[in-house]
């Protein structure tokens, strides 16, 4: 019963916590997507994306720290990792694919990859300053 407790716990969290990065993200995509596609894009497909590319990208970050036994900090060897450099390009080639294939502009066009392509990197770029400052 314990176990079971904790895993629905987990998942929730998983959950809450995937949700809150990709309001967030989200945010930061609709804006340089409005900005390159010089078009209004929908909001809730942009959020939608986020949070399934957050959903993801945690559980690859999670399963590169429980692989190199840094699950608990100082987590600033994770970031000097290797592996975890290699899965965050898969996390970026994740994030453009589901950017590109679930969010249309408002005239039900699909946006351009280059844009998808520019709103992960600004996201990253956000992502991964602020990873390394709290490292």
């Amino acid at each position: 019963m314990t176990t079971l407790l904790t895993l629905i716990s987990t998942l929730l969290w998983w959950v809450l916590y995937s949700s809150i990065g990709a309001l967030f993200f989200a945010l930061v995509g609709w804006s340089v997507l409005r900005w390159t596609e010089r078009c209004a894009v929908v909001f809730n497909r942009i959020y939608l994306a986020c949070l399934l590319w957050t959903m993801i990208g945690l559980l690859l970050v999670i399963g590169v720290a429980a692989y190199e036994g840094h699950l608990h900090p100082p987590y600033a060897a994770l970031l000097n990792s290797g592996l975890l450099r290699c899965v965050l390009v898969l996390d970026m080639l994740i994030g453009t694919v589901l950017l590109w294939r679930l969010t249309p502009r408002i005239d039900a066009h699909r946006i351009r990859p280059g844009s998808a392509c520019m709103a992960v990197a600004a996201i990253m770029a956000i992502s991964f300053g602020i990873a390394t400052s709290l490292a």
